[in-house]
């Protein structure tokens, strides 16, 4: 039987975990396909959501979906037919890397360049790690 320290850390653990998932979920992709190409609606408040720049994030998504992009406005045009699962899965991916803090799990980074190198700084526990360039 665990003991009431181990139990209450659990506990903590699973409330903690709740509290950021309902505090912080990625919109999910909305779009549509243009001929070959895939045009994402919702790249706006996706970019806004994640508070991190738009180039960034499409530099990012473009190069782990094999694709060139173009941003027009509030869309994000990619030049392949992909499907809003392949998409979503390489958001989370993105925010897993570039957003969320790997020591407290909260969103409330952002991203900083020093000498040619780039890092995530947790503003809530103040964690600072390297991250690579895109």
């Amino acid at each position: 039987m665990a003991s009431y320290e181990e139990m209450l850390d659990e506990a903590y653990k699973t409330v903690v975990r709740t509290e950021v998932a309902e505090r912080f979920e990625v919109p999910k992709v909305k779009g549509h396909h243009a001929g070959i190409r895939t045009v994402i609606d919702n790249f706006g408040q996706i970019v806004s959501h994640i508070r991190r720049d738009s180039g960034h994030f499409a530099k990012a998504l473009a190069k782990s979906l094999a694709s060139s992009s173009e941003i027009k406005g509030d869309r994000l045009t990619l030049s392949r037919k992909l499907s809003s699962k392949d998409i979503n899965v390489k958001v989370e991916d993105y925010v897993r890397e570039f957003v969320l803090c790997r020591k407290c799990k909260k969103p409330d980074t952002e991203l900083i360049e020093e000498k040619n190198k780039s890092f995530i700084h947790c503003l809530a526990c103040g964690e600072k790690r390297e991250v690579h360039k895109i």
